[in-house]
């Protein structure tokens, strides 16, 4: 069986999509053969997005797999071999009235009736995409995300006079202003993974955090941030899956997180959840990761247990399966 992952054009700035995919692949089953094709244009404008529907269609295989964002790309493609994944509905949660309604249509809406399997990665996000498209919810099959092999448990000695904390994310749902305000004169550096605007840089400055900004990193440098940290905080007001808990969980760090969305189903008890609303919540829990030696330690040991469920090997298993029966 011949399957293409229909991809975006790349973007150093964005990469899950494409690694989550490629691990997805490397751990498929012998009989199904999995390609890429990468649509030719970034994703602007009605004309190129346009021309990528358009150009999909001469790249059609056994099974058509849009892989994320540019679900659109269903526009022309054969409904009955054709599946979508949807990590989540978060530019619907940033945009207000008719620009909205245009998204809704346009981005889910529409392309939910092209295909014939939507899959997501949380019932969280499954339960918000039937909340916005009238579709069967039989059609929406929840497979979570996996983590890559790369990610292996690494120890660390824990500095409790001066922790490394990794933030992953800059985007609005990932919260830094609460976490920046919530660290304020705690004895700690932030390593912050996703490019800062002036006014990130001006707020961490005002509130005297001493930070260090990393961006377009490849992944093995991403995997570099998650050992030499000594907790990660992910404490997102939104996520449809939220891989940083499990990334922190295979190599071993203690990891704060939000109490919202899919946060909780993917963490299970292998995080501490907090209101990512609640500033107060917030510096509660990253002082108890630092000075409870007990509470990180269960943490990361029912890390590593809750990593498990998230191999390549179960995941690849899980959309084999799909991809078999759409064929048969």
């Amino acid at each position: 069986m011949n399957v293409v992952y229909i991809s975006r054009t790349p973007d150093p700035t964005a990469h899950s999509i494409e690694e989550l995919f490629a691990t997805i692949q490397a751990a498929l089953p012998d009989d199904i053969h999995a390609t890429f094709h990468t649509v030719p244009f970034q994703s602007r404008g009605i004309w190129k997005r346009l021309a990528n529907a358009v150009d999909v269609v001469f790249h059609r295989r056994d099974i058509q797999h849009i892989t994320g964002d540019i679900h659109y790309t269903a526009l022309f493609l054969n409904k009955k071999n054709t599946v979508l994944t949807i990590h989540d509905l978060g530019i619907l949660e940033q945009s207000t009235s008719i620009k909205r309604t245009l998204l809704s249509f346009f981005w889910f809406t529409m392309p939910s009736r092209r295909v014939r399997y939507i899959t997501v990665v949380s019932e969280s996000t499954k339960k918000e995409l039937l909340k916005h498209v009238s579709i069967p919810e039989e059609k929406v099959i929840v497979i979570p995300d996996c983590i890559s092999n790369r990610l292996t448990y690494t120890p660390k000695d824990f500095n409790a006079s001066c922790p490394v904390i990794l933030q992953v994310g800059t985007t609005e749902n990932k919260n830094l202003g609460n976490l920046c305000r919530a660290i304020e004169g705690l004895p700690c550096r932030l390593v912050i993974l996703g490019r800062l605007d002036d006014r990130q840089t001006s707020m961490l400055k005002r509130h005297g955090i001493d930070f260090e900004n990393r961006f377009n990193l490849t992944y093995d440098q991403v995997v570099e941030l998650y050992q030499q940290a000594d907790l990660v905080a992910f404490v997102s007001t939104y996520e449809g899956f939220g891989l940083p808990i499990i990334e922190a969980n295979a190599v071993g760090r203690a990891v704060i997180t939000g109490n919202t969305t899919s946060m909780p189903e993917v963490a299970a008890d292998a995080a501490l959840l907090v209101d990512p609303h609640d500033v107060a919540a917030v510096r509660g829990g990253i002082i108890d990761l630092i000075h409870n030696a007990g509470l990180r330690a269960e943490l990361i040991a029912n890390g590593l247990e809750n990593r498990k469920r998230f191999t390549p090997e179960i995941i690849a298993r899980q959309y084999a399966e799909l991809y078999r029966a759409m064929v048969e």
